[in-house]
């Protein structure tokens, strides 16, 4: 029982670093020079491509990548019937940034439905196995809560 406290707490801890670093990234565009058409990372090189320079490919990257990030977050920790309603931003958010990340694309914004079905299914799995995961940590919170309410009203009688 303690080993999983300790899981369930370093997942949390996880979310929420993960959260509230998030921001934090549509800034990152700052850090690059102004008017640089390639910049070298440590995993590789980044290029601007259809953007011409990288600071405009990655303020725009990281404008489709965040909002993506929250809701995907957001999925997998929400507990009510409804959270299903949210793979429809998640899916138009996933073709928005595969669009920014393929070059060869004229208008960011309109890509082609067909081309990002097979990659959309492959998300929507994942997306699903991992809140199956987490749903257990969900209920068991949700009964713990439910749990101390009875005990606090029975000690008020």
């Amino acid at each position: 029982m303690k080993n999983q406290k300790r899981k369930s707490l370093l997942l949390g801890s996880f979310i929420i670093l993960l959260i509230i670093s998030t921001p934090y990234l549509l800034y990152l565009y700052r850090a690059i020079p102004p008017n640089i058409e390639t910049y070298d990372m440590f995993f590789g090189t980044l290029k601007g491509g259809y953007y011409g320079d990288v600071q405009s490919f990655l303020y725009t990257f990281f404008g489709k990548f965040v909002p993506f990030l929250f809701l995907i977050i957001w999925f997998i920790t929400n507990k009510h019937w409804w959270v299903h309603v949210l793979i429809i931003p998640i899916s138009v958010y996933l073709f928005q940034l595969i669009a920014v990340i393929n070059d060869s694309e004229l208008y960011v914004d309109e890509i082609e439905f067909i081309y990002t079905v097979p990659i959309a299914v492959l998300i929507m799995v994942i997306l699903y196995f991992l809140r199956s995961k987490m749903s257990i940590y969900i209920q068991a919170v949700d009964l713990k809560k439910e749990m101390d309410e009875n005990m606090n009203f029975t000690d008020k009688i």
